[in-house]
């Protein structure tokens, strides 16, 4: 049974969302304040967290980030504004999705699924991807530079995955989108994924603004631009 944090401060709305989730089978733990809910995360193991933005005591940007420095968990955001700065910030500090409302409860089930289900490692005979200093472990989910975690969200994760299981490969950015997408919504977009690759940038190479590892070719796509080992 997957567990959920539900940071919602619309009583009514937190309601509704927590009796269908629980129907679905989730294990639901309702905040209505920011402190709460740092309290709470620290206190329990959560497999998803759903954030609204605008809140009594704060933000739900400042969750996500507090969660951010401790775990690579989904994050998906639930807010009223839908305007692109609010989506590219949200996704830039590390959310995974983002939801405007109003919206239908199976629409937000759909995401979470989603959100939860990393790639099929199942798909892949290979266990481990290594590529220089970088180490990919399909069966535990993890990343590791040099000997040290990489700390990943499951888009980040899934996009790396991508990129490496498809090394030298020159792909646009529709193709990749495809891949990523894995019915998570049409909020992406061509802005969104260079928020992810720009995001992985920083967290693998030496100096992000000459990456070696993701290139871009202007007006084609991304190529991961190493070899890498299967095994």
């Amino acid at each position: 049974m997957s567990k959920i944090l539900l940071l919602e401060d619309d009583e009514g709305l937190a309601l509704g969302i927590e009796f269908t989730l629980v129907d679905e089978g989730y294990d639901v733990t309702r905040c209505e304040y920011v402190e709460e809910a740092l309290k709470t995360f620290d206190k329990e193991k959560f497999d998803i967290a759903i954030l609204d933005v605008m809140l009594p005591d704060g933000s739900g940007y400042d969750v996500c980030k507090y969660i951010r420095r401790k775990s690579e968990v989904p994050i998906i955001f639930l807010t009223a504004c839908d305007d692109e700065v609010n989506i590219i910030l949200g996704l830039d500090i590390g959310g995974d999705d983002y939801i405007t409302k109003p919206f239908r409860v199976r629409e937000l089930i759909s995401r979470i699924k989603a959100n939860l289900r990393r790639f099929n490692t199942e798909s892949y005979n290979e266990k481990i991807l290594k590529s220089r200093d970088i180490i990919l472990d399909t069966e535990r989910a993890e990343v590791k530079k040099n000997g040290q975690d990489i700390l990943l969200s499951t888009q980040e994760y899934k996009l790396l995955l991508i990129f490496m299981t498809n090394p030298k490969k020159l792909m646009s950015r529709e193709e990749i989108l495809d891949k990523l997408i894995e019915g998570a919504g049409n909020y992406f977009d061509t802005n969104t994924l260079s928020v992810y690759v720009k995001r992985i940038r920083e967290k693998i190479e030496e100096d992000s603004s000459k990456p070696v590892y993701i290139k871009t070719k202007r007006g084609l796509g991304y190529q991961w631009d190493l070899e890498v080992e299967k095994g």
